[in-house]
């Protein structure tokens, strides 16, 4: 093979390379360098920039050869190429001060989510500051336009370059004193209200950021063992057909092979599944989806495996494929799943309240119409991958970045038929999840060929693979109908919703109960009747997306809300703040709303914002909707449209919501906080840690966290509903809670005070001298000098030479919820939201740019509005995708959207100006009044820009996404609807 040589992070390297290898394969396989990652193998998603000879070229298709002789930088390299080596990578926000700016402006602002695009994002912005030390935002669009990101909505990424810039430009060569992670932050637009706890509710940087920004932090496919094998999987002919035969044999007579396996070699449960289990592990009977798993193959080298595939023959016989959900619920509609015995019909769900024949009798004005959405895909940028081996003992480790580890082991358990106990589910970080990750990819897989060939097996999906095979966003049908009486007031709701949940259940039932539940909107409308059907198709699978179902329908409601604000005349956010939910509603499901309803206040948050840009803007939407009725058109138009939305906290339903979770305190004073709990970017670890040093009184710096390890944490339940932060983080600090009233016991003892008189607080424990009871203010006034005062650390000391427990663990169940049509509460918590965009059509092209978006977002509480900031970004931005550009075609099951350059997701150049409010209407059941926001955040953003559409041209849009063709030719044609 051809020697390569080439300077590497400034040292001299030569190292033998195939001469098809490209840079990142040998980056990433023959150096060791696992920061540059690969998302994609297309050159789209920038994951793998480094920089040659000082350019940012994206590593993934750079042919290694074409660095002959040349300087290469990458992420390792960074911060020694800045100041200094780097130490201690697992201390949270420890040794800052040694990293490069762009790495510490990345951890300050937020920047950092999943992790797994931010090497790419760093040294692309690296390229653009080495020539450019004072960029404009154009400038840093224009160099990042290659780099994607899912999960930041790239403002903090722009923040983040600038504040790097400009330390650049100060020439601060030497390292700076670091003080505070929150004293370096930028003011916020609009700041959360103070925080009188010490943890909670401040804005520490990620535990996990100084790995992320460094390239140490290890994802899967970072992972080696000592003889791993590589895996593959043999996908589906057809979308719909008959298997008459297999035969792997001219496969495994192949050099280089240890295993081939198909059905007949699964030793236990042939299906698997989340609520159902009616997905195959290998096909045995038929394909029902081109994404179908038929063999799976263990070989030397992937090239050798994938050769492999080739060799096994297959003899199908096709069968009729049915698409869509419509034609899946017709008598003669082809037969997906045979063994339901009532046709592709999933789950019929329904929603009644009042009497709806009367509430439209009752009503002036009926708007009815029909609305769809395509599928969608989560596009995270780390591709699935798992890795198997069986230990020494004879157990089964699967290494895998799963949102529902516990769940994974079930399911693993069950298909080899060996005891939960036999399996360990070990998570590794993820590079993104969106709901995409909580389904069995390749974790089965890769236990059945570790034990198959006794090595380690790992199998990592292509990106193509990756867009066939995991479960989308459920194409939608929704037909609605909205009555209102004259005065604006709505009395009835009628809506059919048909969701195309593809060849396996997934999680459709559930997701389409939410879109169901919350096909009203965040209105209280006291006549409601949905019928929603899921229904079995020969297409991939739909199952969570951000949103969970709820995305769909929100488009659907505030759209019709619009139109019957126009048909009423009146003010579309006037026809919302009348008719929303508040304390004392009654919900669709007929769940009376007790207490944190903040609805009313992000509509007036959000309205007041939007009167404070000035008439001149409001104006011209005004003017836009009298010239759309006119032959001609400005070039430009722009104008506001509007939109609200409610999101369940939870599972709900009736559904039993626990998680577990456990504190270890230790004697140099810190603590540990366990949960199985996934992280996914959303900032759980920071979550559970700000908890956990607020319930002991020990600075945020002085708690670990460790998450995702069935054997050596506690199950914290599937990471879906927006439900962490309030059940794990409840978990946490009842945990945290109890080890604190342990230690009390033992202070209590040592310092002569009763347990209620001990104080823990900034690392110290402290008895109050008198009896009077405990309060804010004598302990706030009271004078310290009349109190025994120790360390933390003491105090684990003394209980641990006493023999006392320094562990504790804590089962949280959330408040019972009821299942759909049974009397009582159908969720523990809603958060909600409001949102504005503004919208600029250009009439001679049809595109559409969103501008600027204004959100206000009840969170319940803020624990950390560093990381809540980069929730809301992400989710606005990703429906700007759901809304524009996205969309995932499928034609007679058939996929077409195989490549991620065939995936429109919206890019840095598609970033608005984004205004976010914070509202905090605390919820009694959240751990200080906290709810979710992971999905509400993302919600109400697709109508708020299809309704700015019709004021800025007077086009409604009534199938997503936008086509931008069809609006021109609308606009041209004086026509008022896209269907």
């Amino acid at each position: 093979m051809p020697l390569l040589n080439m300077i590497v992070n400034g040292k001299q390297v030569t190292v033998e390379v195939e001469p098809h290898e490209f840079l990142a394969h040998v980056l990433r396989e023959k150096l060791g360098l696992t920061g540059t990652k690969i998302g994609c193998e297309e050159g789209e998603c920038g994951a793998c920039t480094v920089l040659v000879n000082g350019l940012p070229v994206v590593s993934c298709i750079f042919p290694a050869l074409k660095a002959q002789g040349a300087r290469v930088e990458t992420i390792e390299g960074l911060a020694e190429s800045w100041r200094a080596e780097i130490r201690d990578l697992e201390s949270p926000i420890s040794n800052l001060q040694s990293l490069h700016p762009l790495q510490r402006a990345f951890i300050e602002h937020g920047a950092v989510q999943c992790g797994f695009c931010t090497p790419g994002l760093i040294m692309a912005a690296k390229g653009l500051l080495d020539h450019n030390p004072n960029p404009t935002d154009d400038d840093i669009k224009t160099a990042l336009k290659d780099n994607l990101c899912r999960c930041t909505g790239y403002v903090s990424v722009i923040r983040a370059i600038k504040a790097a810039a400009a330390e650049i430009r100060d020439s601060r060569l030497e390292i700076r004193d670091y003080q505070s992670p929150i004293s370096n932050l930028p003011s916020p637009h609009h700041p959360i209200t103070p925080s009188p706890l010490t943890a909670v509710g401040k804005p520490f940087p990620r535990v996990d950021a100084v790995a992320k920004v460094t390239g140490a932090a290890k994802y899967t496919d970072d992972y080696k063992f000592e003889g791993m094998l590589y895996g593959a999987t043999l996908r589906a002919k057809f979308p719909h057909a008959r298997i008459l035969r297999i035969d792997p044999s001219k496969a495994r007579a192949l050099p280089g092979v240890r295993a081939v396996l198909t059905h007949a070699d699964v030793p236990g449960a042939k299906n698997h599944g989340l609520i159902y289990s009616d997905w195959p592990v290998l096909c045995y009977d038929k394909v029902r989806y081109i994404g179908d798993a038929v063999a799976i193959v263990a070989a030397d080298t992937r090239a050798i495996a994938e050769r492999a595939l080739e060799l096994i023959e297959v003899e199908y016989e096709e069968l009729p494929v049915v698409d869509n959900p419509i034609d899946a619920l017709k008598p003669d509609a082809p037969i997906v799943n045979d063994f339901l015995g009532h046709g592709n019909l999933l789950k019929h769900i329904k929603v009644n309240k009042g009497d709806i024949e009367k509430g439209f009798a009752e009503a002036d004005v009926i708007v009815e119409r029909e609305y769809r959405t395509p599928m969608y895909e989560h596009a995270f940028l780390e591709p699935e991958c798992a890795i198997g081996r069986v230990t020494e003992e004879g157990r089964i480790e699967v290494y895998v970045g799963s949102q529902i580890p516990y769940e994974d082991r079930r399911q693993i358990a069950a298909a080899l038929a060996v005891p939960e106990s036999q399996v360990r589910v070990i998570g590794t970080l993820i590079g993104g999840g969106f709901g995409g990750k909580e389904d069995i990819m390749g974790q089965i897989h890769v236990a059945l060929l570790a034990r198959a060939t006794n090595r380690p097996v790992k199998i990592l999906y292509s990106r193509r693979e990756s867009m066939l095979a995991h479960p989308k966003r459920h194409a939608t049908i929704i037909r609605i109908k909205t009555g209102a009486k004259r005065d604006g007031t709505l009395v009835a709701v009628r809506a059919e919703i048909f969701g195309d949940t593809g060849a396996y259940a997934s999680l459709g039932d559930k997701v389409m109960t939410r879109a169901a539940t919350h096909a009203a909107g965040p209105y209280a409308v006291p006549n409601v009747k949905i019928d929603c059907y899921a229904t079995y198709t020969n297409n991939p699978p739909a199952g969570a997306f951000r949103g969970f179902g709820v995305t769909q329908s929100c488009f659907a409601v505030e759209s019709n809300m619009d139109i019957l604000a126009h048909e009423l005349g009146m003010d579309p956010i006037e026809l919302r703040r009348k008719n929303a939910l508040r304390v004392g509603a009654t919900t669709s499901t007929g769940q009376v709303l007790r207490e944190s309803v903040g609805l009313l206040r992000c509509i007036e948050l959000v309205e007041k914002e939007m009167q404070r840009e000035g008439a001149e803007e409001t104006q011209r939407g005004r003017e836009s909707l009298i010239l759309s009725r006119t032959p001609t058109l400005p070039r430009v138009v722009r104008a506001w449209g509007f939109a609200a939305a409610y999101k369940n906290t939870g599972l709900g339903g009736g559904a039993p919501d626990k998680s577990t979770a456990e504190v270890e305190v230790y004697e140099d004073g810190t603590a540990e906080i366990r949960s199985a709990a996934a992280e996914i970017g959303q900032g759980l670890p920071n979550v559970l840690a700000q908890i956990t040093a607020e319930e002991l009184g020990i600075p945020f710096e002085r708690v670990r966290v460790w998450l995702s390890d069935t054997d050596l944490t506690p199950d914290g339940g599937p990471t879906t509903a927006s439900r962490q932060t309030a059940v794990s983080g409840n978990a946490a600090k009842f945990a945290a809670r109890g080890m604190r009233e342990l230690l009390a016991r033992v202070a209590s003892e040592r310092l002569d005070a009763p347990p209620d008189k001990i104080i823990f607080r900034d690392g110290c424990v402290e008895a109050l001298a008198d009896r009077r009871p405990l309060t804010a203010a004598n302990f706030e006034d009271g004078d310290r000098s009349a109190r025994a005062r120790v360390s933390f650390a003491d105090v684990v000391k003394w209980a641990r030479a006493e023999g006392r427990a320094t562990k504790y663990r804590f089962e949280y169940t959330a408040p019972e919820t009821k299942p759909l049509g049974e009397a009582g509460d159908m969720h523990f918590a809603f958060s909600f939201a409001a949102q504005a965009a503004l919208v600029e059509v250009n009439t001679e092209t049809g595109e559409v740019r969103v501008l600027k978006v204004i959100a206000a977002t009840d969170v319940g509480r803020a624990i950390n509005p560093l990381a809540l900031q980069g929730q809301i970004e992400g989710g606005i931005v990703m429906c700007i995708g759901n809304a524009l550009t996205e969309e995932y075609i499928v034609e007679k099951g058939v996929v077409w959207t195989d490549r991620l350059a065939r995936y429109k997701m919206p890019g840095i150049k598609h970033v608005p100006e984004i205004v976010s409010f914070v509202v905090e209407e605390e919820s009694s059941v959240g751990p200080y009044g906290a709810k979710g926001v992971g999905e509400i955040s993302s919600i109400p953003t697709t109508p708020a820009i299809t309704n700015a559409i019709y004021n800025a041209v007077g086009v409604r849009v009534y199938t997503l996404p936008v086509d931008q063709d069809k609006l021109l030719r609308a606009m041209r044609a004086g026509v008022r609807e896209i269907t």
